[in-house]
């Protein structure tokens, strides 16, 4: 059986592929292969058509579709096959080494996409389809490629991406295109700074008057010349004697990172668990899991007498590695593998979380967390996340749609 590319392009109208696989059906040839892409209303459409080898046996259905194409006002054009094509359109020969691209970021302008395909080109990754993610503005991709060499090609496309990209204002991930890229079922975040707009501790600070104090031990953490236990007892050490009716009137008004409502509106919509995993205190972390519906806050709980802070936490500390453990334990409650687990924190205390996750999201951090993890959110809210599971923008307007009708 000889096999012929029909490429059928013009504008989109009802009725197209319905008229054209009749003509195939009808004249008995084989549809090996479709798909479709409609661009600004302008269709492109791929048959992969199977005839008779015999001469002149596989013209009729051929003319009878150049035809068809004609009087729907679209242009057709035929490519035959010797043999087998090497890539068919849609075709998987190696399934395993076929990785998504997302790239987000408003820097992504004809500049930045040609700075991405000839990043792509240069190190060897064959690309197989391209769908734009973001709205009107054309601020998300998702590019999907053929890498022979798999993990290995892939860690340094993704380097090599970082590094093409540096002066342009886009994040860059690189994630294996398999089932579970689009299966995730658990999201946790930190809190201070990722989750919300502050650092607690440093608002609690400058309530108590003691936050010069309190940013000299947060720079002696920073530099590395104490731990983030050591740093959390000594800074907490400082707020003794604070009322805990002041304490309670800060979690009352927390800033919500712009972006974060409408993103777990869509997750709780698609069925995720979610939660907050945070080296701050249980009383603002309480405050978002009731305000948000989370259904996990993790935090370090402050001990409280007489109506003020002594000074002291409860053990046990939730310490970076805590951080991870906590993950895998509500991975494991919830029956969900850590492959489909995402992890979101700006600080380097987030790193082990962020590693031990499926998918480990660094948010608007240093550039330190931004090369460690997966992949990066440097601009934006924390909606844009949701272009990192292959949602579009439809997807996520019509989810929060449907939530704002079922709330109404």
């Amino acid at each position: 059986m000889q096999q012929v590319l029909v490429t059928v392009s013009g504008p989109d109208t009802p009725g197209i592929t319905s008229a054209l696989t009749r003509v195939i059906a009808d004249n008995h040839a084989r549809l090996l292969d479709i798909e479709q892409v409609v661009v600004q209303r302008q269709l492109t459409l791929c048959l992969l058509v199977g005839v008779d080898p015999a001469p002149s046996a596989g013209e009729p259905v051929l003319k009878d579709l150049l035809f068809t194409a004609n009087r729907m006002g679209l242009e057709l054009q035929f490519h035959a096959f010797e043999s087998n094509p090497v890539a068919a359109i849609g075709h998987r020969e190696q399934p395993s080494r076929y990785y998504v691209v997302t790239a987000i970021g408003d820097g992504l302008d004809s500049r930045g996409l040609s700075v991405l395909a000839d990043t792509m080109a240069q190190n060897g990754a064959n690309i197989d389809r391209i769908r734009r993610l973001s709205g009107k503005q054309l601020d998300s991709v998702e590019v999907i490629v053929a890498l022979p060499n798999g993990a290995a090609q892939a860690t340094a496309l993704r380097n090599a991406l970082l590094t093409a990209t540096a002066d342009l204002d886009v994040d860059i991930a690189v994630q294996r295109e398999k089932l579970t890229r689009r299966s995730k079922r658990l999201v946790v975040m930190d809190m201070d700074s990722t989750l919300i707009q502050i650092e607690v501790i440093d608002e609690l600070a400058r309530l108590h008057g003691v936050g010069e104090e309190i940013s000299k031990i947060t720079a002696q953490a920073m530099a590395g010349d104490i731990d983030f236990e050591q740093s959390l007892r000594a800074r907490v050490g400082l707020l003794s004697g604070m009322s805990y009716e002041q304490v309670q009137s800060l979690a009352r008004d927390l800033p919500v990172t712009q972006g974060a409502r409408e993103m777990l509106h869509v997750l709780h919509t698609l069925g995720y668990k979610t939660g907050v995993i945070s080296g701050g205190f249980t009383f603002a972390a309480n405050a978002l899991r009731d305000q948000l519906e989370l259904d996990y806050a993790y935090a370090n709980e402050l001990v409280v007498r007489d109506g003020k802070l002594t000074g002291e936490l409860e053990d046990p500390i939730v310490t970076p590695q805590r951080k991870a453990d906590l993950l895998d334990t509500i991975a494991q409650r919830e029956g969900i593998t850590l492959e489909q687990t995402i992890a979101v924190g700006d600080g380097a205390n987030d790193l082990a979380m962020l590693t031990r996750a499926g998918l480990g999201i660094a948010f608007h951090a240093k550039p330190k967390l931004k090369k460690a993890a997966d992949t990066a959110v440097s601009a934006g809210g924390l909606d844009r996340i949701l272009y990192l599971l292959g949602l579009n923008a439809r997807d996520i307007s019509e989810l929060l749609e449907s939530n704002h009708q079922n709330s109404a």
